[in-house]
């Protein structure tokens, strides 16, 4: 008897061993992966442009002289940095001052007139009332008082008539002088000088309508820059005046700059089939500001809402329908999990629900699947 339970045993134990080295034998080669920890960070949620922004101006003018002539004067040179107010460019305009000059002479001489006129009126006046109270005593004619009533409203009426004229030369001076500001060009803002078009002794004329020419001046504000850029008609609804911004250039690969969206353009641009976007602008900080020169090629970041500490996953380890796969420390085995996200950008994910700090994932690689064996492949850096 003890010898039958003993062939049993034996065959049993050859039985597993023929059936553990099958296993073994038939198992899959275990596949290096590249594995990283899920940790807490921040993570931000942001909207970005579809094509390249562009950095411009708050204010930027293209200035041209109201009138034809002869520059005369050229005060500023490009690079040159003004102050509000200040000549930039002057035509010849010696007859424009004279008629000035001419209008200022007219009108002192009106003034002198109406004086006058307004002294002869106060002596009429006061000759009337004297007769009237000579008449009410009986004392002169009232043929003569009626006559003095009239004679002292007729010099009331020249002296109203003078004022008139008075006003009316002071008019012809404001009309001269504005002809007169007409022939020079002045800074209506602070900024620098962009380009001038022109040299002294040149003719100038302005622009026919419906004929753009070369400004004389070009004056571009300084102190005030803004982005404006697409972003696609998806994401336009998110984004809302004073959000936070972040702006990169490709002049300056090294360095962020913040500032705030200030327009999210009221329409939706249909520049091509199945491709519409929103224009947005955004206006940097002025302490950022150094270096920066309207024109330069920029990207936008709208940051939509963020999270200091979140327990985050790299969205390059989150698979179609929020799927990872999880190593497992104790076989090495992959396992998938379904998570439940929150916020998410190109960078990291938010995990809300399905995994724990300090699990590790495996990203996407040939052979990386669920139920497979890994080895453990450093990350790299930035992982």
């Amino acid at each position: 008897m003890n010898g039958r339970w003993n062939r049993l045993l034996t065959l049993a134990v050859v039985a597993g061993a023929l059936a553990i080295a099958g296993w073994w034998l038939s198992r899959p080669e275990p596949v290096a992966a590249t594995l990283v920890t899920v940790a807490y960070g921040p993570v931000e949620s942001l909207v970005a442009n579809t094509r390249g922004g562009t950095v411009n101006a708050c204010r930027r003018a293209r200035l041209a002289p109201a009138l034809g002539g002869t520059i005369e004067v050229l005060a500023v040179r490009e690079g040159d940095v003004v102050k509000p107010g200040q000549l930039l460019l002057g035509l010849w305009n010696r007859d424009l001052v004279a008629q000035v000059t001419l209008a200022e002479s007219e009108a002192r001489a009106a003034q002198s007139n109406t004086t006058q006129a307004c002294l002869r009126a106060e002596v009429g006046r006061r000759e009337a009332d004297r007769l009237v109270k000579l008449r009410e005593r009986n004392l002169i004619a009232e043929e003569h008082t009626d006559q003095a009533v009239t004679e002292a409203a007729v010099r009331e009426a020249a002296c109203t008539a003078a004022r008139a004229q008075a006003e009316v030369a002071r008019s012809r001076i404001t009309v001269a002088r504005a002809v007169l500001e007409r022939s020079e060009i002045r800074a209506p803002f602070a900024g620098i000088v962009a380009e001038v078009t022109g040299e002294l002794g040149e003719f100038v004329t302005p622009s026919p309508p419906g004929i753009p020419t070369p400004p004389a001046v070009d004056l571009v504000e300084s102190g005030c820059l803004y982005v404006s850029a697409p972003i696609d008609e998806v994401d336009a609804p998110q984004v809302r005046r004073g959000m936070p911004a972040r702006v990169t250039l490709d002049a300056f690969r090294d360095r962020h700059f913040t500032g705030r969206v200030r327009r999210v353009a009221p329409y939706v641009r249909e520049l091509e089939k199945q491709a519409r976007t929103v224009e947005i602008e955004v206006e940097l900080d002025p302490g950022e500001l150094g270096g920066l020169l309207p024109g330069y090629t920029a990207d936008v970041e709208v940051l939509l809402e963020s999270r200091e500490k979140a327990l985050r996953v790299p969205a390059g380890a989150v698979a179609d329908g929020d799927r990872v796969l999880r190593y497992r420390p104790v076989d090495g085995v992959l396992e998938e999990v379904k998570l439940r996200i929150g916020l998410r950008n190109w960078q990291f994910v938010e995990v809300l629900d399905g995994l724990a700090d300090g699990d590790r994932l495996a990203l996407p690689d040939e052979g990386v699947a669920v139920g497979v064996v890994v080895i453990p492949r450093d990350p790299g850096p930035g992982r």
